[in-house]
């Protein structure tokens, strides 16, 4: 994966994270699909990037409304989206939430793993006020998050809570008073980028794909994916290392 910008869009990769800006400023629905294509382009150039182990998604919660899902006028039923590139990347995602997370916005950062915002942003899905409703996984996301009854109210009456609520629900996961939401995601995802990229990944996997189990068919697939990591150099390093009283160097393999 190389760093670069398009106007939209800037990238750039440091030691084992990747940090992705995305302008919140677009002019009409051409650049909203051109943004949609690019995103999507670069999340799979990241997922195939095995130096990168965690994504770091800079943005401005209040969104053009043209990033909204885009319909192809020459296929209905394909759309054009900025949340599902995100939300299908292998590698955890930490979302540093510029300012306020509303419509749009709250649904890219949902779509991420891990939220950090400003104590003065507000978060909510308003679309039912214009005579519309979320469209890019609000009504489907939301309430895994946060519980059904909440998310019901938050998307029903387009209600916005303050980002003290949002973190007594869950739905950030820290709030950052005296410093940009950015720097404090980049602290995160240096921490992280420390931990074998293999177990951040096989983790993540459990934890979305056992929510739509039973909890004995989502013990089991944790227990296939641990195995899993019984093969690898990372999980011998991590062992020689703790017997050695040293910090562990994974290489992914």
């Amino acid at each position: 994966m190389d760093d670069g910008a398009n106007g939209v869009l800037a990238c750039r990769k440091t030691g084992n994270y990747a940090v992705i800006d995305l302008a919140e400023g677009l002019a009409d629905d051409a650049s909203a699909v051109q943004s949609a294509l690019d995103l999507s382009a670069l999340c799979e150039s990241i997922a195939w990037d095995e130096q990168v182990r965690v994504v770091v998604l800079s943005f401005g919660g209040t969104m053009n409304k043209g990033l909204e899902a885009i319909p192809n006028q020459a296929d209905r039923a394909e759309t054009f989206s900025i949340v599902e590139p995100v939300a299908h990347l292998k590698q955890p995602v930490i979302a540093a939430i510029r300012g306020d997370a509303i419509g749009i916005g709250l649904e890219l950062a949902l779509a991420c793993d891990l939220r950090i915002g400003a104590a003065n942003a507000r978060f909510g899905l308003p679309q039912i006020l214009e005579g519309r409703m979320p469209s890019n996984g609000g009504t489907q996301r939301l309430p895994r998050l946060i519980g059904r009854s909440k998310a019901m109210q938050m998307i029903l009456t387009g209600e916005l809570i303050n980002a003290e609520e949002a973190c007594r629900l869950g739905l950030l996961n820290r709030i950052v008073p005296s410093e940009p939401p950015l720097h404090a995601a980049i602290g995160m995802a240096h921490a992280m980028a420390e931990n074998s990229p293999l177990s951040l990944s096989y983790a993540k996997e459990a934890l979305y794909k056992g929510m739509d189990l039973t909890l004995d068919q989502g013990i089991r697939m944790e227990l296939d994916l641990y195995l899993h990591l019984f093969s690898t150099a990372d999980r011998t390093e991590g062992i020689t290392a703790y017997k050695e009283k040293r910090k562990p160097k994974f290489e992914g393999v």
